[in-house]
């Protein structure tokens, strides 16, 4: 990595000599004035064993990788996501045993408030926190988040600690040098340097993804820890590697301070994260659903779904809404749209824009509270043999049905679905790879609303002769709403 910041070293690719001097000569004074505020965080925690239990090492894991609000898991080729303490040696399966994790975190404030990821400190019976001279002081919990990984630490000190600024994430750019400080492997506080490799990185962690990437060396332990700009301000938090052996090899992943600094405020004054909703179900905007829609290129998140009773009703949002900006701020894709609104003070009258039949509208919606509770969609049980029907309309490799008492009760389908509905569905259509079940219900096709196969062939033959290439369905899957887009040519 040395080499990597030397400038003579560069300039063999062409850089001319103004250009190198931007590169520096060392951060060896950066490293001394920030380590102070840099700390290990070590917990105990009691597990019972099972047959799975692992046999690798006791450090803690940084990992690989709905509704408006609602968060999700991923999968990857990295080391366990967001990864939990693991014993040194496998527990006998029903045998409690204490075991313990190392992480990084730092001091935020010199009264002793310390930030690091929340997978560091999940299900801790005890949390001790060694500073870079030493001192360990034990540490309570004050509050943390799951959806953002972040948690927040006290300790009680006779004398005020060194810490550090978060600074502003936002002014960061691709290339922008950054340096690590962490406790790597629990070797203690190890400083190593790169780029800023991308921004608002989604790997699939939750809902609020917006990850910093850089190829500063992250490995096992450094979860929790600061990333730096060089003015020594923290720009992110390192939290997530990608890496088929679960160390290393420069593609890491930090919280950017934009979002760890509304979590911490709120846990400072609630205890906890509390966050703004408006009650919209949303889903990404495809090619095929923008080309549905008369767009030249997809943006935007697509209202799928409206609480009742919820503040984006009282606005006036329906579905199948686009939304492109709320509160003053773009909605260029589906994720930007949780994240801005989760931010949003609770109780404000936030503007919202919309693009509704291809105009745009300027609503206003009183900011809500997210109760933090389950709201995902039940999983659709597999029905037995379906009872036989007289006809089917076949269209886009779907056969239609209408929804009659028998049908209805076979799906399961609440009294209040009405629509047209999915009997059966060619494998080898477009409908099928887009996921289409029998079972769902098609409720819309383009704008006009269904209740028999014969207007949905209608409607498609419409969108036909309007000159779309697809044609946007508004169905319902289980009791989930949802759009699909599938192409009519």
């Amino acid at each position: 990595m040395a080499a990597l910041l030397v400038s003579a070293g560069l300039l063999g690719f062409g850089l001319q000599p103004a250009e190198a001097r931007m590169v520096p000569q060392s951060l060896a004074e950066l490293s001394a004035r920030l380590s102070p505020a840099v700390v290990n965080i070590s917990t105990t925690q009691t597990v019972t064993g099972t047959k799975e239990d692992s046999d690798e090492g006791d450090l803690d894991e940084p990992g690989n990788q709905g509704d408006e609000n609602n968060g999700g898991d991923g999968d990857g080729d990295s080391a366990n996501p967001f990864g939990q303490p693991v014993p040194e040696a496998p527990v006998p399966p029903g045998v409690p045993q204490k075991v313990q994790s190392l992480g990084s975190g730092f001091v935020v404030d010199p009264s002793g408030i310390i930030l690091t990821n929340n997978h560091v400190i999940e299900g801790a019976d005890k949390i001790d926190v060694t500073f870079a001279d030493g001192t360990t002081l034990p540490a309570k919990l004050k509050g943390r988040d799951e959806k953002t990984d972040i948690a927040v630490l006290k300790v009680e000190s006779k004398t005020p600690l060194a810490y550090v600024k978060l600074g502003d994430s936002e002014k960061l750019r691709v290339g922008d040098w950054v340096m690590a400080i962490g406790n790597p492997f629990g070797l203690g506080g190890t400083v190593t340097a790169g780029i800023v490799s991308a921004l608002n990185r989604d790997i699939h962690a939750g809902n609020y993804d917006d990850f910093i990437q850089t190829d500063a060396a992250i490995n096992r332990g450094n979860s929790g820890g600061p990333l730096f700009a060089l003015n020594g301000e923290v720009i992110g938090m390192n939290t997530a590697i990608i890496s088929p052996s679960g160390e290393s090899v420069g593609i890491g992943f930090a919280t950017p301070s934009s979002t760890i600094a509304p979590v911490l405020a709120q846990i400072l004054e609630h205890g906890e994260m509390r966050r703004g909703w408006i009650g919209v179900r949303i889903q990404s905007v495809t090619s095929d659903i923008a080309a549905s829609l008369g767009l030249s290129q997809a943006h935007g998140a697509l209202i799928a779904g409206v609480t009742p009773g919820g503040p984006g009703e009282k606005a006036g949002l329906e579905t199948g809404d686009l939304v492109t900006g709320f509160d003053g701020h773009p909605v260029r894709e589906m994720r930007d749209l949780p994240r801005i609104v989760a931010e949003t003070e609770i109780g404000k009258e936030a503007s919202i824009e919309v693009l509704r039949a291809g105009k745009v509208k300027n609503l206003t919606v009183k900011v809500g509270h997210l109760a933090e509770t389950d709201t995902k969609a039940k999983t659709k049980e597999k029905p037995a043999a379906k009872p036989p029907v007289a006809k089917k309309t076949k269209v886009l490799g779907l056969d239609l049905v209408s929804v009659t008492p028998d049908m209805r009760e076979h799906f399961k389908l609440g009294a209040d679905v009405e629509g047209v509905l999915v009997l059966e569905v060619d494998p080898v259509s477009a409908a099928a790879d887009k996921g289409i079940e029998p079972g769902d219900v098609i409720i819309r096709v383009g704008q006009s609303n269904v209740k028999t196969p014969k207007e949905v062939v209608a409607a498609v033959d419409a969108e036909k002769k309007a000159g779309r290439s697809s044609v946007l369905l508004r169905m319902l899957s289980g009791s989930a709403p949802r759009f699909v887009a599938l192409p009519v040519k």
